[in-house]
């Protein structure tokens, strides 16, 4: 098939997440087929505004907020392109609204709805209020464009809000990820000093903030904080950390390539994840290759990809209270803690890109 795909960044933008990493590997999967994929993406500073990576065509046009969404949808309907048998609709809060204007098969991805997600955005006042209060409000009415349109995601906790919003639940195909793995020959020793690692994008949604709030209460040991953030959210951060007192407890790390990020994981003592809702929860299972268990939120997302009380623990308490505590008791039960080292290693061996490829390949199959 030739396929057409619709997502606001590319594994090379600079806020690239895990969720343009599974696209991509999905559609490597699709190439490696025989299918052709083209990608319709956003445009980023230094960008090529088009060229080809892994053999997948990137055309990048308007911002990742909104303007490549109008962009898209008037190059599709006005510009020369060629014939695509399948368009592949992928949601971040707002969708590309294929249903309105393409008329060859559609599938819609989507990695966890936004829900609470929309009123913790990084904009500036009043700006965040108005755009999330009404995201979050509307959120709802989007998924009546795609009753009707087959939809792909990565866990459970999101086929069940789909089905909250009205998808029906044969139309939801749950894939599990697979994790791109740069792992050590001979893994290092922890740190000396109790490590806890934050890994992940640096915006309150994704919660280093609480993860702030929790190693001040922790009292002892330090945290890495891998990940980037805007210039406003790194000042904001900054201000917590001299107000909380953690100037010597706290390391930015900013972004870091795969093969220091598994070093950073396997040298830290904890990853610690208070994200409110995730899609499913990629950094937990790259902690656990390399024997660091995880504490996290009991979120949507988060609660299918730690295993409770096997390749991590779930927080009872959704608040760094709560995960302050359980840190601490994991922290200072060494039996316990040595025997999630050992299972978490195990659980992260359950996910490989091999099987989630021929799942989706098997997926587009039957959509022909």
């Amino acid at each position: 098939m030739n396929i057409l795909v619709f997502s606001w960044r590319d594994p090379k933008h600079p806020l690239a997440g895990g969720a343009e990493q599974v696209m991509h590997e999905h559609m490597k999967g699709w190439v490696e087929k025989g299918h052709r994929v083209s990608l319709f993406t956003s445009y980023f500073k230094g960008a090529a505004r088009v060229e080809s990576l892994d053999e997948i065509y990137i055309k990048r046009q308007g911002i990742q907020l909104l303007g490549v969404h109008i962009l898209g949808c008037l190059w599709y309907l006005f510009s020369p392109h060629p014939k695509f048998d399948l368009v592949v609709d992928q949601f971040h809060g707002i969708p590309f609204f294929t249903p309105l204007y393409v008329r060859v098969k559609k599938l819609a991805v989507i990695q966890e709805v936004a829900k609470e997600v929309w009123l913790r955005n990084g904009l500036p006042k009043p700006l965040n209020l108005i755009i999330g209060g009404i995201g979050y409000i509307l959120e709802p009415f989007i998924f009546l464009f795609y009753q009707n349109v087959p939809f792909m995601t990565g866990s459970d906790s999101a086929k069940k809000d789909l089905m909250e919003f009205g998808i029906p639940e044969k139309n939801i195909n749950v894939i599990p990820h697979g994790v791109l793995l740069s792992l050590p020959k001979i893994l290092p020793v922890k740190e000396e000093v109790t490590t806890i690692i934050y890994l992940g994008a640096l915006t309150k949604d994704k919660g280093i903030e609480d993860a702030m709030y929790t190693l001040s209460l922790i009292k002892k040991g330090v945290l890495w904080a891998v990940g980037v953030g805007s210039k406003e959210n790194m000042i904001k951060l900054n201000l917590l950390v001299r107000k909380l007192k953690l100037e010597k407890r706290v390391k930015f790390f900013g972004f870091v390539d795969q093969s220091k990020k598994f070093e950073l994981l396997a040298k830290a003592h904890l990853l610690i994840n208070p994200s409110i809702r995730e899609g499913w929860g990629l950094v937990n299972i790259e902690a656990n290759s390399v024997g660091t268990p995880v504490v996290a939120y009991r979120s949507a997302g988060l609660v299918d990809s730690v295993k409770d009380g096997y390749s991590g623990i779930l927080c009872q308490e959704n608040t760094p209270k709560g995960m302050a505590k359980q840190v601490d008791d994991l922290l200072n039960d060494i039996p316990r803690y040595n025997k999630l080292r050992k299972t978490s290693i195990q659980w992260s061996k359950n996910f490989s890109w091999d099987k989630s490829k021929k799942k989706s390949l098997d997926l587009l199959k039957s959509l022909k």
